[in-house]
């Protein structure tokens, strides 16, 4: 994090990264003095509501991010910024879109949790275009040319208002990791009763194990003896609002309707209370650890390694069979997790993995029967790609 202070006295000159978090209510123009170096621009968190012709300078501006603040238009300035790559207004109050408000090399566009009711047909022309996250907004319908993104491969619909499977979607050639829960078009009524439910005040959550987009994981113990369920468990409470990835109560029901499989982490109760939401896992053992990390700004939507990773090709082949057997089980249940990657992967050294994070799963048996058959495809897709990802990092015995 940076300061003004510190961009006003001349600090900054020559950084690539910027970020300015201070309640600022103006685009400060002291940010062109950076125009020779500047990549990055993160205005996150401020009280900003427009940006001036002059951010037009920043020549060299690739991503800019603008999260929590109170824009209620898409501000098309950021149409001229030529060399932009990546936008992010997640959580604004964005509720207009104009015509042409995007820049020719955009390939990463987030406008997640808004109130946008209408795209504009522009959207289609963004040919470059590889993530579209629009999850949580009030979409109705989507432009009919969207069937022009032929270099799609991640989005996110989730938590909007379509009545109707955007078909345009489903044919889209490089379309792998899709999101789309949570709409009138996939409304059911099932309510999964695979796992019992218990009360909240039937353990005590302990330590953090991680945390997502959609809720955090920690370690709980039983506040009583227990026969029913093992002894050493985790709890992932929801957040009550909408993600990233759709709403917390559609990430429940398709993770119960999958059920108990070997390799995805097993569900064993649920908590379904006024303002909370639960669901009581096994206890993965600490021996687990990530097989990937995710997508950085530059591989935008695969995966990425640690630096000198490597796996044998015995332990790629035997995570690639496992993972294929977990693909077959998803899709037989009528559930497309929506983020097969390895970074939701945990393996051991002997490569056993355990698969999880249900965030972008979308249940899709209230589909017709072709539209059905193209979802599978599209994860299919993923599942290739996390192939691939693997034998990047194949261990070459010279």
């Amino acid at each position: 994090m940076h300061t003004l202070a510190q961009l006003k006295s001349g600090e900054l000159q020559g950084i690539t990264r910027l970020q300015l978090s201070e309640k600022l209510t103006s685009f400060p123009l002291e940010i062109l003095s950076l125009a020779d170096s500047l990549e990055i621009l993160d205005l996150s968190n401020n009280q900003l509501t427009d940006l001036p012709i002059e951010m037009t300078k920043l020549t060299k501006l690739k991503v800019f991010f603008a999260s929590n603040n109170p824009f209620t238009v898409f501000p098309n300035t950021l149409a001229l910024c030529k060399s932009l790559e990546m936008i992010g207004f997640k959580s604004c109050q964005i509720q207009h879109v104009p015509e042409n408000a995007f820049p020719e090399k955009l390939r990463w566009l987030i406008l997640t949790d808004n109130q946008v009711n209408v795209l504009p047909n522009s959207l289609g022309n963004c040919h470059l275009m590889q993530k579209l996250a629009l999850a949580g907004n009030k979409l109705t319908e989507l432009p009919k040319n969207l069937s022009q993104l032929h270099s799609l491969e991640l989005l996110r619909i989730s938590a909007n208002q379509l009545t109707e499977c955007p078909e345009q979607l489903l044919d889209l050639p490089k379309l792998a990791w899709f999101a789309f829960a949570g709409n009138p078009f996939c409304k059911s009524d099932l309510k999964v009763k695979s796992v019992p439910s218990i009360s909240s005040s039937d353990y005590t959550l302990e330590n953090v194990l991680g945390q997502g987009a959609s809720g955090v994981i920690s370690k709980a113990r039983w506040n009583k003896e227990q026969t029913d369920f093992p002894q050493e468990i985790a709890v992932k409470v929801f957040k009550g609002e909408v993600t990233s990835d759709g709403y917390p109560e559609d990430e429940l029901q398709a993770c119960l309707k999958v059920g108990n499989h070997p390799s995805l982490v097993q569900s064993l109760a649920q908590v379904s209370e006024d303002n909370y939401l639960a669901l009581i896992m096994n206890l993965i053992p600490a021996h687990y650890k990530n097989l990937g990390f995710p997508p950085s700004l530059e591989s935008c939507t695969r995966d990425t390694f640690p630096e000198g990773f490597r796996l044998s090709l015995d332990h790629i082949n035997k995570m690639v069979a496992e993972m294929r057997n977990v693909f077959e089980h998803l899709h037989d249940n009528q559930v497309c997790h929506g983020d097969l990657y390895a970074h939701n992967t945990l393996f051991d050294e002997d490569a056993n993995m355990i698969f999880g994070d249900f965030g972008a799963a979308s249940m899709y048996h209230m589909l017709s029967d072709s539209q059905q058959l193209k979802i599978r495809a599209i994860e299919e897709r993923a599942l290739n790609h996390f192939v691939d990802d693997l034998m990047s990092v194949l261990h070459s015995k010279a």
